[in-house]
């Protein structure tokens, strides 16, 4: 029996390793030159650059099941956001995993005493019931949810938008809050994290446990049935059962599914000799300016992405792919932090028009991954938009694969 999966991304190289246990023979066809599909690093002047600002959050419980946690070596952010506006920045952090900064956190200026408040019951809303049942909950857009919760306007613009607007992609809290509801209590539960040696060591990890010569890269694949794929250029290759692994807009031209939002970001990223902030929290723009709605400086959270005296910056902009976004990022960074900004090398700017899949109201994940024409499918457009939901919806169609084929 052999299968053959379509992409090796996260949800691909899942269902991979989850049939190769299985014991069944898997060929993997990769359009491009490397493992990973969005989860992707590179290494350019002794920088580790991810394609686009990405952590991953350690309370996904695939993580636990798929991947070995303790050789990724994980960094972590502190829990909480650094907001910026004017001039400064205030710290807002959960309370009941940093003690030492509920001072701070009462008394910055993003809302009410009561908006902060209702962020501590939200935290226990959310992480009073099972996270299934959060994908439950009446769904509406996730503006009108925190509208609905209580908070402020000005809450809303100053912390959630641009917190939820970097995760998510999602500047306009259009998504559903049902995404939304599953984050803030993955948020509370654990930590913000990236590999040392880059979010790559995700894909390159699960990569490394399948036989030499599964995964055959560079071949793209033109089309495929039930039972066969066609590479580009016309050969033809007969397998037992096939799996579309792609990415939403890839996963519905190759198997006619209906068209799959996309939710695009620009990242840019600058190297300085001295860091703008010691802090290892994510920044976020409390203005409501824009476009760079928050900021990381990756060395001080993993010294390892940057060479020794040099620290890497990235600055993120959701919902932003075109145009100079170095110079209107450089522009915005200078206000907040002076003519330093000026100084500071522009390494490289991503633009990423498929970030991830929009997931607006009413969002329904676990989607069927057995196609009713004997085609397989997965990825994050089959279940939630991160890494927990492309790892297992790979696990899933693999199990729905082995049930056909058995």
């Amino acid at each position: 029996m052999t299968v053959a999966i379509i992409g090796a991304g996260l949800a691909g190289l899942a269902c991979a390793n989850e049939l190769h246990a299985a014991g069944v023979d898997v060929t993997v066809y990769e359009a491009s030159d490397g493992v990973g599909g969005r989860v992707r690093s590179d290494i350019v002047d002794g920088f580790t650059l991810d394609r686009g600002f990405q952590v991953a959050l350690t309370a996904y419980p695939e993580m636990h099941r798929q991947l070995d946690m303790e050789a990724l070596d994980l960094q972590a952010f502190d829990p909480g956001a650094l907001v910026w506006r004017n001039g400064k920045g205030s710290v807002v952090a959960d309370p009941f995993r940093m003690p030492r900064s509920t001072f701070a956190t009462a008394t910055a200026p993003i809302g009410s005493l009561l908006d902060k408040a209702r962020i501590a019951q939200l935290r226990h809303s959310v992480r009073s019931v099972h996270p299934s049942k959060l994908l439950q909950n009446d769904d509406i857009t996730t503006h009108d949810a925190l509208s609905k919760f209580g908070f402020s306007d000005r809450i809303i613009e100053r912390f959630f938008t641009p917190l939820v607007g970097g995760i998510q992609l999602d500047p306009d809290l259009g998504d559903s809050r049902r995404m939304f509801d599953i984050i803030f209590r993955m948020l509370a539960d654990g930590d913000s994290v990236v590999p040392a040696a880059g979010m790559q060591a995700i894909p390159d990890q699960l990569a490394a446990r399948l036989p030499a010569e599964t995964i055959r890269l560079e071949t793209p694949v033109a089309s495929a049935t039930a039972n066969s794929v066609t590479i580009d250029g016309g050969v033809h290759v007969e397998h037992d059962a096939v799996v579309v692994a792609t990415e939403g807009p890839a996963a519905s031209a190759l198997l006619g599914l209906p068209t799959v939002a996309s939710k695009a970001v620009g990242c840019v990223y600058f190297a300085a000799d001295a860091a703008p902030t010691d802090t290892k929290l994510v920044i976020l723009d409390g203005t409501g300016a824009g476009p760079v709605l928050n900021v990381a400086v990756m060395s001080n959270v993993a010294p390892s992405y940057a060479p020794a005296g040099r620290h890497l910056i990235a600055a993120a902009m959701p919902g932003h792919a075109d145009g100079d976004l170095a110079t209107v990022a450089r522009r915005q960074l200078r206000s907040w932090w002076g003519a330093q900004v000026d100084t500071w090398d522009h390494i490289d700017t991503y633009r990423i028009a498929h970030g991830q899949p929009g997931q607006q109201p009413p969002f329904s994940p676990k989607q069927a991954v057995a196609m009713t024409d004997g085609r397989f499918v997965c990825g994050d457009h089959r279940d939630t938009a991160s890494t927990q939901g492309a790892l297992y919806s790979g696990r899933r169609c693999a199990q729905a694969v082995a049930e056909r084929i058995a």
